[in-house]
């Protein structure tokens, strides 16, 4: 069974479907003894990361997935998920996140100022070609530069070291990481259409 944590800010319904679709025993919930039961987990997000971790540490969840995470279990964080994973974020203040993986969430908005990039629109939505490491094994079932679905203002940056997958918008957008068994996707595979239920599917069978 893979545990899809329910905090309070996830993108359940779609995520829940793309996982019906492919006949995956899953189950939504904030019970931490399920998240212990589980083979596997899901953390899906979005909104703000302060908001988002405050959520998580009031339900109880943050201490159950930090501990089965370093325990090995498989865990995926999706969007604003995946940026939880992470050591802090700069959105709006400075936000502890859970420190699985190292790096810091920054907003593409400056770091493009930075570089003197224009014409490209913050927040970035849309479809973007996904550059991959091909030897992981959440992308065996896709192809190097095909197309996913991003809807983000910040990203995962200071992290080189697990970056898997990225996407250009102006600046390189961190696009998947993994630290160990610890994975997150910055797009929405449940938005991204064969391609996502591929990587999907892969998560599965890690």
């Amino acid at each position: 069974m893979i545990a899809l944590a329910d905090y309070g800010v996830g993108n359940l319904f779609s995520l829940c479907a793309s996982l019906k679709y492919l006949g995956i025993d899953t189950e939504v919930t904030k019970d931490p003894k399920k998240i212990k039961e589980a083979e596997k987990i899901i953390l899906p997000g979005v909104g703000a990361f302060g908001d988002a971790i405050k959520k998580l540490e009031e339900c109880g969840l943050s201490r159950v997935i930090k501990e089965e995470a370093k325990k090995g279990k498989p865990l995926l964080g999706i969007c604003l998920g995946m940026q939880l994973l992470f050591e802090r974020s700069l959105e709006y203040g400075i936000h502890s996140g859970l420190g699985l993986i190292e790096g810091e969430v920054r907003s593409i908005k400056d770091d493009m100022q930075k570089e003197a990039r224009a014409g490209f629109k913050v927040p970035h939505i849309g479809w973007n070609r996904l550059d991959i490491d091909e030897s992981d094994p959440l992308f065996k079932y896709i192809k190097n530069r095909e197309y996913v679905y991003y809807v983000h203002s910040f990203y995962a940056g200071k992290c080189a070291e697990s970056v898997i997958a990225s996407s250009y918008h102006g600046i390189e957008i961190t696009g998947a990481c993994r630290r160990g068994s610890i994975w997150g996707t910055q797009f929405h595979p449940e938005k991204s259409g064969t391609v996502g239920l591929n990587i999907l599917k892969a998560f599965t069978e890690v």
